[in-house]
Formats: C-alpha cells, structure tokens, sequence
C-alpha cells in the first residue's frame, strides 16, 4: 500500500522495491493506486481487462513481433518468466500513477489476444498516450480498432484527461488504420521524436480530443 513519507511525496511499495513518486501530483491529478475499472471497458468483440498468467501464451506469441520489444519493456522471444515479469510490471503501473496496462481479451471467451495502455504521464496538461498491439495469430480481424476504441472510451472517465496522442512510424500503415477507425486524426509529422531501435525516428502524430458534449457533461 501506498503511505506518505512527507508533505510532497508518496512511498509506493513495489514487487521490485519501493518508489518515490510526486506526492503532490497524485492528489491533485489521480488518486494512487489506480484501480482497474468495475466493468471491463468494451467495443465490439473485445474487452480490456488486467492481465494473468494465463496470458503468458499471448505474450509469448507477442514477444515474436521483432517490432514489440523495441517499443516496450516485453524482452524479444520472451520466456514463460520473462513474460510473467512483463506481467508483474503491467500491475506496478496502477500502483506508480504511471497509466493502465490491459489485456485485450475477446469478450465470448476471454482469451487474451493483446495489449492496450494508456500513459498518464503528462496527465497534469490534461494529456495522456495511448498504445496497442495485438499479437501475431489474432491480427486482421479488426481486433485492435477495437480495443482502441474500448481504451478511448475508458480514457474518457478521466475527468482530468482532454487529449490522447498516438505516435506511429509513417511505414506503419495498417497501424495508422487502426487509429482513424478508432477515431483519432492524423495532425502530422514530428520530426527526429524518440529512439526506436537504436535510431531516432520520425513519427505521425494522431489525436482525439474530448467532444463538446463530453465536456457539456462534467458540468
């Protein structure tokens, strides 16, 4: 559990340790831990939920994307600890204040086909961004605008929260797809924007915002 350790900081005890995280940013932005939702948010034929063990087939499948490791923490061809570590560290980002880590599972039989997140690191401006992948064997069946959709949805529960970002190499078409389907607009280029693979690279930014009438509503 969480517990105070001074006017300005929270101690939050880890599986791997403890962590200082800002005190202040907390109460005023998201209580911690963040909790998963009651009600698993949904579209379509998924919904997102916490992982499990049992998800470490998926992961594992996942962890053959070359492309995976290099945008995440789940290491290349990832053994059945490894891919439990992974797991362990999805949990640890309620308990930071870091965001939500689901899995995406198929609601008819709650197999997992893949992962959503939602970083609030920037949740202060009113800004948070969003990821997903979906592994190898459930790809082309319209899963991941889906479970875009469904962590859009959630995000919006955030009262906080006016803006979620997408950033997504150029090459990526079938990943730009995803994000118009699931309502994001492409806004352009960011030039030179992070580190992927050992080369800084150029990414698309995408966005939603949070409509007039969602806005409406919070009054």
């Amino acid at each position: 559990m969480p517990r105070n350790t001074g006017r300005d900081q929270i101690l939050v005890r880890l599986s791997s340790g403890e962590t200082i995280v800002d005190f202040r940013k907390a109460v005023n932005d998201v209580r911690l831990p963040l909790v998963m939702p009651s009600s698993p948010p949904a579209h379509g034929a998924v919904h997102l939920r916490a992982f499990r063990a049992d998800d470490v087939p998926m992961l594992q499948d996942l962890a053959t994307d070359p492309y995976v490791p290099m945008t995440g923490t789940l290491p290349a061809r990832a053994d059945r600890a490894q891919a439990l570590a992974y797991i362990d560290r999805q949990h640890e980002r309620l308990a930071t204040g870091a965001g939500y880590s689901f899995c995406v599972a198929l609601r008819d039989s709650d197999e997992g086909v893949g992962q959503a997140g939602l970083s609030l690191t920037a949740i202060e401006a009113g800004r948070a961004s969003a990821g997903y992948a979906v592994a190898p064997q459930f790809r082309g069946s319209g899963v991941a605008a889906q479970a875009l959709t469904a962590l859009t949805d959630f995000a919006w529960t955030l009262l906080e929260l006016q803006r979620i970002e997408l950033y997504i190499e150029p090459w990526n078409i079938a990943s730009r797809r995803t994000a118009e389907t699931a309502g994001y607009e492409p806004e352009g280029l960011v030039k030179q924007h992070q580190v992927i693979g050992g080369r800084r690279v150029d990414m698309l930014l995408h966005s939603a915002v949070r409509s007039p009438r969602q806005l409406s509503a919070e009054v």
